[in-house]
């Protein structure tokens, strides 16, 4: 729930490596849907504002959504568009926020506003926990390599797999695979780690090179670069966004 005030003229641009998770945004001036971002976010950030977002459970978003979430990977819709109870939220968020989006008790009745939504009108689905489960299982084993290791240890056929994570994410689950070594990546980065060929290693990498050929591709920066930007930032203002 960031709050900002940028002086005159100066700008702050906001880099996020997100979790694979859609999310509820609304902010003093937009509010938006947004789908899974396969890149790394830049968000530029100039005068005062504040934003409100809640990331939904990765098996959850196309129920907000009402469509396939494949459809608005890497953008967003109006929250307006998704109609009601989404719609009425804005201006129920806006009117708890505005008088002074700094206080905590304002902060907390705001999040509470989009997660009792949420709960009332969303009930997560038997494919959408199976979704859940197989993002916290690549998540938390840094074993899980591979998309046929995903598929034998939940069950299910490599291209079942592909077509649940494409309509419940829009993602491939070799994609999945790849960001959660890349989130870990970016995290250490982050906290100032030198040694990019143990990096590598760590993360299941043949080497280093390969490592930094795919830091790049998703985030534009190779580790290097990217260490050197982090650890000169605010680390509240740039980092990892977590579903």
């Amino acid at each position: 729930m960031p709050v900002w005030d940028i002086p005159a003229g100066q700008e702050w641009e906001q880099h996020v490596l997100n979790y694979p998770c859609c999310q509820v945004v609304i902010g003093s001036d937009y509010a938006r849907f947004y789908g899974v971002v396969r890149g790394l976010s830049r968000v530029t950030l100039a005068g005062r504002g504040w934003v409100v977002g809640v990331a939904l459970q990765p098996g959850a978003g196309w129920l907000v959504a009402g469509r396939p979430v494949s459809r608005l990977t890497d953008t967003w819709v109006d929250l307006h568009d998704l109609g009601m109870p989404w719609s009425a939220l804005i201006p129920a968020v806006r009117s708890v926020m505005s008088p002074d989006p700094t206080d905590p008790r304002a902060q907390r009745r705001a999040a509470g506003l989009i997660e009792d939504a949420v709960r009332a009108h969303i009930k997560l689905d038997q494919e959408g926990a199976l979704v859940n489960a197989i993002v916290d299982a690549v998540e938390g084993d840094p074993e899980l390599l591979r998309v046929d290791q995903l598929a034998a240890l939940f069950a299910v056929t490599e291209r079942s797999l592909q077509r649940m994570m494409a309509r419940r994410l829009g993602l491939t689950p070799r994609w999945l695979v790849q960001r959660r070594r890349l989130h870990e990546a970016a995290d250490r980065l982050r906290r100032g780690e030198t040694d990019l060929a143990g990096l590598a290693a760590y993360l299941g990498y043949a080497d280093q090179a390969h490592l930094s050929r795919d830091f790049k591709a998703v985030t534009g920066e190779t580790p290097a670069t990217f260490r050197a930007t982090a650890t000169r930032a605010d680390p509240a203002t740039l980092g990892l966004s977590r579903g």
